[in-house]
């Protein structure tokens, strides 16, 4: 048996929330107990909720069914935090869609002990209440390749006006980042999305041209890193 197998069967088998000795379950899988020892460490420090120790047993706290995929605490946290951010976001597809998701991952994930029946998880920041206006229009405008105007202020306050070709839009952490080509330093831009004081629609649209696609945006921040 593999061990991505193994591992597997180890969570079924400590879904029912009972506690189970590791020499029981070595002979459920027809392994040995020092391999079962090996496995439960392995799972403990994915993130899984396992409690238990050699020579007691192991039980699993909280329920989850997600497997074979094993989330971190981290990775949780990260998926809660995109989730939460969109289900109050001001695009109604899209809202919808993740009160609808977070309704699924509450389900088979264990949620932290704080929350209440409809916490999405985890709380937003400011960054992410200020850019969220923008965000449907400029993913808008990324589909339909429209030029726009912005109000920029940058990170000393200094006030800006930039017509961009828009390229791409990034969530790190809870901070928006909108890509751009930008006519006025005819270069490439990063912008985050919560400084852009105002967004300009135009009736023009663009095509791509060699230097300044996507692909190329995305080779420059590579050049950058």
């Amino acid at each position: 048996m593999r061990r991505t197998d193994r591992l597997f069967d180890l969570i079924q088998i400590l879904r029912d929330g009972r506690l189970h000795r590791a020499g029981e379950m070595a002979e459920r899988l027809g392994v040995s107990v020092r391999t079962i020892w090996r496995d439960m460490a392995a799972l403990m420090a994915s993130g899984l909720p396992v409690e238990g120790e050699r020579g007691v047993g192991y039980i699993l706290r909280a329920p989850i069914t997600l497997p074979p995929m094993i989330l971190t605490g981290a990775e949780l946290d990260a998926l809660r935090a995109g989730v939460r951010m969109v289900a109050e976001g001001p695009d109604p597809a899209l809202a919808r869609a993740a009160r609808v998701l977070a309704t699924k991952i509450a389900s088979v994930t264990p949620a932290p002990p704080e929350a209440d029946s409809d916490d999405l998880f985890v709380f937003t920041g400011k960054e992410t209440n200020r850019a969220a206006a923008h965000v449907p229009l400029l993913r808008r405008a990324i589909r339909s390749r429209q030029r726009l105007t912005i109000t920029y202020i940058d990170p000393e306050g200094r006030e800006s006006h930039r017509d961009i070709r828009p390229l791409a839009l990034d969530l790190t952490g809870r901070v928006w980042t909108l890509g751009a080509w930008c006519e006025h330093r005819s270069g490439f831009r990063s912008f985050r999305v919560d400084r852009i004081m105002a967004i300009g629609e135009t009736d023009e649209t663009f095509s791509d041209r060699p230097g300044q696609t996507l692909a190329d945006y995305r080779a420059h921040l590579a050049g950058e890193r």
